[in-house]
Parts: structure tokens; sequence; C-alpha cells
């Protein structure tokens, strides 16, 4: 049934019921084995397809399958109508040679949406159709001239993940995934510090075009070999009361001319730190993080926008947690987002944060059809409850509130905008759950989540905002299988 056939009011009570309907039985079925048993059997043993097929020890043979449902109930985007649906199918296969000290791999990625409703906005971040995910050569040496320090260095199309992921990642949430080509270098005392250096040409997926992308064409991407994306990144876990600190600068150079693929010229200055200490029962622990961001840029990719900005921007993360010494270990979060916006259209400034590569998922809520925020343009506080009812499960709810940092710059991720700030800064409220259950540990994975946003003033008033102004909910449900 094509999911427009249903009333909103009825979809949304549906979705929200589901997802807590499985959130419940999960965590009752979890509890009521934790309690009949006071030596849980072990779990089954997870079957792999290495082992299977006999290979050596020095060859690595992983296999990933995803599967998610996913269902947007009256759409929150610019000019949206209705709902949106689809089935998102990702699957990842790695194989990796090892003579020491060398490394040779390569990973597939086939990433497609099926079963879509005609309406619904397909891009690359849902589509990337039979291509090279990586391919690369590495070196790891344990002990670097007898000092105890350890050196990795890989070169070749590989994924890159720094920090806290916020600014560069590899996707966890989302059906595609981020990948450049060149050299990444590590050199750590373990424990102790670690250093990383990084020189990479972003890769772009293709195609890139909404027919193509319907057919599952496929084309190879492509790396754009006028820009580049590097960086220096430092980490050091020997601070007072178990602190731990990151220090960064990035720099994105996309050129002015000369460009195959279409982009904003960027050429941005991203240094930034990161403070925090890592969760433990009974006790608090915190995250700060905050980085500034300078260069120029272009308002968009078009080709035909010319006006080079003066770009200088910045965001902020703060966040305390307590874990306490409870059944179900209840852990409280409460966290804070700002991400500056840009005041005016028509200067020759831009204030907008730029995110980067980064991943938005763990903080903002599901990507996919949802991705309702970005760090772009936001002023958020929230808060979750994570729980985790048998070894197996876990599970959170979340609230955060949402503003724009400024009234005259767009909500990113839907597109709505009010240049003359009339529309205020009040998006709404996010209301969010979800559960994971690891049926087999490491093999199957079960998931499902929900996410309902209260539209406020900006989202209903704004003058390209969606004429439904009913609120936006979705739910998605997922199953992960590694072998």
């Amino acid at each position: 049934m094509n999911q427009t056939s249903l009333p909103a009011a009825s979809r949304q009570r549906r979705t929200g019921l589901l997802v807590f309907g499985v959130l419940l039985l999960l965590c009752g079925s979890a509890t009521r084995a934790a309690a009949a048993e006071t030596s849980p059997p072990p779990p089954p043993q997870a079957w792999r397809l290495q082992d299977a097929l006999g290979l050596p020890s020095w060859l690595t043979l992983a296999v990933e399958n995803r599967v998610r449902y996913e269902s947007v109930d009256n759409q929150f985007r610019a000019g949206g109508k209705g709902g949106d649906q689809d089935v998102a199918i990702r699957s990842l296969v790695l194989l990796e040679a090892s003579y020491a000290p060398f490394r040779l791999g390569a990973e597939m990625i086939d990433g497609r949406a099926v079963l879509d409703d005609a309406g619904t906005s397909l891009d690359t971040s849902q589509v990337d159709t039979l291509d090279l995910l990586q391919a690369y050569i590495g070196w790891d040496q344990s002990d670097v001239a007898g000092s105890g320090l350890v050196a990795h260095v890989r070169g070749g199309r590989q994924t890159l993940n720094f920090g806290s992921s916020r600014l560069v990642a590899r996707s966890v949430s989302r059906n595609t995934i981020t990948t450049f080509t060149g050299i990444d270098a590590t050199l750590e005392a373990p424990a102790k510090w670690q250093l990383r250096g990084f020189y990479v040409l972003p890769v772009s997926r293709l195609p890139d075009q909404r027919p193509a992308l319907d057919e599952d064409q496929i084309e190879f991407d492509r790396e754009d070999s006028a820009s580049y994306f590097t960086g220096v990144f430092l980490r050091s876990n020997q601070l007072p009361y178990g602190a731990n600190l990151e220090l960064y600068v990035y720099y994105l150079h996309e050129p002015n001319t000369n460009s195959e693929f279409a982009t904003r010229h960027r050429r941005l200055f991203t240094p930034g730190l990161r403070l925090y200490a890592e969760p433990k029962v009974g006790q608090l622990d915190y995250e700060l993080e905050g980085a500034a961001q300078t260069g120029s840029s272009r308002a968009s990719a078009a080709r035909s926008d010319v006006v080079e900005l003066d770009h200088l921007a910045h965001f902020s993360h703060v966040q305390v947690g307590y874990t306490f010494a409870l059944p179900w270990s209840p852990r409280l979060l409460v966290q804070y987002d700002y991400a500056s916006g840009d005041a005016s259209a028509t200067d020759h400034d831009n204030g907008r944060f730029d995110p980067l590569f980064g991943e938005r998922r763990f903080e903002f809520g599901p990507t996919g059809l949802w991705g309702a925020f970005a760090r772009s343009n936001i002023n958020s506080p929230g808060y979750r409850v994570l729980v985790k009812p048998y070894k197996t499960v876990t599970a959170f709810a979340g609230h955060r509130l949402f503003w724009l940092a400024d009234s005259h710059d767009t909500w990113t991720t839907s597109g709505v905008k009010d240049a003359s700030g009339h529309a205020g800064k009040f998006i709404g409220n996010q209301l969010e759950a979800n559960v994971v259950w690891n049926v087999i540990p490491t093999s199957v994975t079960l998931e499902a989540g929900w996410a309902y946003l209260f539209k406020g003033r900006f989202a209903r008033s704004a003058p390209n905002a969606p004429t439904n102004q009913d609120d936006s909910s979705f739910f998605y449900a997922q199953t992960v299988l590694r072998f």
C-alpha cells in the first residue's frame, strides 16, 4: 500500500506505537531472561564465512548486509508533500591480505534504495551502486626503532574517522560512506598519545542525477584531482583526573576553476579542540568540543555563482553525563550544540559553519530519509536517557529543542528559509527513541527507531515551508548481518 493513502494522524500513531512496542517487548524479554537465569547460557556463536571457506589466517574476508525500512509522515522539507518511504539496502565486502608489516585491502559497497514512493527524494547519500569503497596498502610497525612507539601508514582509497567523528567520519548510519584517496599516517604511544597526519583527495559519488539513481546505474566514483583535504590530529590520554585532550586543524581546498564537479569552492581552515572523560559507573563524565572556521567559500555549488565570500564561522558542543549504579545501568546525558549561521545573503561574508565530512546521527537523530538536523545554523539543547536492560540489548530515549542560530539563514537540511527573519528562530521539538538487540553478537543485529518533530513557528510559517503544517514523524526498522 502506498503510505500516502493512510491518514497522517493514523500513520503517526502507528509508527510511534510500533517502535515503543518493540522497545517494550525487547526490554521485557531481556529482563525476564535475566531474572530467570542466574547463570545465563553463552550467546550463540557467530558464523564466519572465512572459516567456512577455510581461508588462511593471513587472509581476512568480511561481509556485511543491512536492510532498513524507512518511513516519513508529513515532510518538513521545503516544498515537501505528504510522506516518503523506501527500503535502503547496503552491502559491504572487505578482503584484506596481511604479510607483516604490510597489509593489502579492498572493500566494495553496494548501496541502493528500493520500493521508494514516487516523491521520495533520493540522492548520493542513499545510493551508490556497486562501487569501490577502499583499495589500500598499509604498513604497520609495533616497535619503531626499539622506541616502543607504534606506527601505521595507509595509502590509496580509504575511509577516515577522527576523534568524536563530528567533522571527519566513516558514516555508520547513512546508506553510503564517504571515502578519500591519499595517505594517512599515525605515530602513537599506546594509551598515552597519538599523532596523525593525512593528505587525501575527496571522492565524489557517481552518478549524482536523479534518473540514474532511480535506475541504479553503475558509474564508478572518482576523485576530484583539483581538490584536496589535509590536516593534523593530536590526542593525549595523560591529563590529570582521567581527562583526554584532542587538538586538530583541517584544511579543505576546492579550486575556483577547472573543477570537474560542482562545488562551493571552499578553502576552509578548521582548527579545534576536544576535552572529554569517558563514562564510568557512579561518576560524572563530560565532553567539550569547539572549532573555528576561516577562509573563503561560495553560497552555493551552482556554476553561475561566482561570488567569493569571506568565511568565518564556529561550532561548539557541551555535554555532561552520569551513569547510575542501578539495574539496566541507566545513563543521563545533557547536551548542548551551537553551530553558527549566516546573518545576510547580500553581504560578502559567510558565517554558516560547514560540518565538512562529519557524522550527525548520534546527536541529531536518524539520517536516511529523516536527517532533519545538521551541524550548521543550529542552537540546540537536549537530553537523553540510555539503558542496557540486558547484555545484548541497549536502548535510549531523547528530547531536543532546535532554534536557528541566525533567523535570516536557512534551516540547512530542509531548505526552508525566511530571509526577512520574520518567521523567527524556533524550529521545534524533536523526540527520539531507539532500541538495538545484538541477537548474535558481532553477527546478527536488529534495530528500530522513531523520531517525531513538533513543528515550531519557523517550520510552520517560513515562506517556503510545506503547506501541510502537521508535525513530522519518522520510523525505521533494520537488520544487520555480518559474516
